[in-house]
């Protein structure tokens, strides 16, 4: 049996009802099975999940199945994943998302050739019945490029506002060089100082063309969709990209542009804390309120008038304590 060449990591909690479709999409990658090993962690399922993984894992040469007893968070899912990758790359799914037919063959190729630490890709996001193509936001196709070269400019979205983890794949140096792991315990906001990491640190990425990645949106058991504490992790999360970019050796050349997210986000986390409990709500301005006072001034004189309308009235109550604190 040959040594795989791709490795999965797909960390899934209580994904019964999409995750065979997932699972199912694998099976589709590679005209040899064995060119895939599959990693898969069943995050603390109360549902059938992890007897869908095991069943599943019998249908590939190489694979494994980790089981969790309590949730850990997608990020320390993900990095139980890394410690068996096998093979020259790597790449991540979750669990209630799919991918068109050789999408992995195609990706490793792209990847071997262009000679690149990554590679990244559009993706298709599915709502309901309806499906929109979400492009990567870099111009230059098909073309070796420099990381910390697409993280600007600071007030249009660029790679670093596209931190999708399962957008691509990684050559394995990428593992080798601890430029790969996410921040443990974090269980929203994951990808933040993930993706600035990697643009800051990597040497060399592209922007592929590829068959499809399908993202499901709406999912009831999302993050996106549950309003409890673990949406604090946000502040933990841009505490870390703040910490970041200020150490980086260029940090005055890429302060605005963490400014510009740190603003950004935090007016969508600020509208979204409406609909928690009280004590809640009160943590989350707490949280930004703090994050805020990290910003540079100047920096944020020169974002927020950039802001529409809207971000900048939800921010102005927590900017005027800054100021006023100042």
């Amino acid at each position: 049996m040959r040594a795989p060449l791709v490795t999965v990591i797909l960390p899934a909690k209580d994904a019964g009802p999409y995750i065979a479709t997932t699972l199912e999409t694998l099976t589709r990658q590679f005209d040899d099975p064995a060119a895939l090993k599959l990693v898969m962690i069943d995050d603390g399922s109360r549902d059938d999940t992890g007897q869908l993984m095991r069943r599943y894992a019998e249908r590939f040469p190489h694979s494994a199945v980790l089981t969790t007893p309590r949730p850990q968070g997608l990020a320390s899912a993900r990095n139980q994943g890394l410690a068996h990758v096998e093979g020259e790359a790597f790449c991540f799914v979750d669990g209630d998302d799919w991918m068109q037919p050789h999408r992995l063959s195609v990706l490793a190729e792209r990847l071997r050739e262009l000679d690149c630490d990554f590679v990244r890709t559009d993706h298709v996001t599915v709502t309901g019945a309806k499906r929109a193509l979400h492009r990567a936001p870099q111009p230059w196709r098909e073309r070796v490029l420099s990381p910390r070269d697409a993280i600007l400019p600071e007030n249009e979205p660029t790679m670093v506002d596209y931190p999708f983890a399962w957008a691509g794949m990684f050559h394995r140096r990428v593992l080798d060089a601890g430029l790969a792991a996410f921040s443990p315990g974090l269980f929203t906001a994951e990808d933040r100082p993930w993706i600035w990491r990697l643009h800051l640190e990597a040497e060399s990425f592209a922007v592929v063309d590829a068959p499809a990645l399908l993202y499901r949106r709406g999912v009831a058991t999302s993050l996106t969709q549950i309003r409890d504490r673990r949406q604090l992790d946000f502040v933990r999360a841009m505490t870390e990209v703040l910490d970041v970019v200020a150490s980086d050796r260029d940090a005055e050349r890429f302060l605005p542009k963490a400014t510009w997210t740190v603003l950004a986000l935090s007016s969508r986390h600020l509208v979204r804390s409406r609909r928690m409990t009280s004590s809640l709500r009160a943590e989350m301005r707490s949280g930004i309120l703090g994050l805020l006072e990290r910003l540079p001034a100047d920096d944020v004189a020169g974002v927020i008038g950039r802001l529409d309308g809207p971000r900048r009235r939800v921010l102005a109550p927590l900017l005027r304590r800054v100021g006023s604190d100042a």
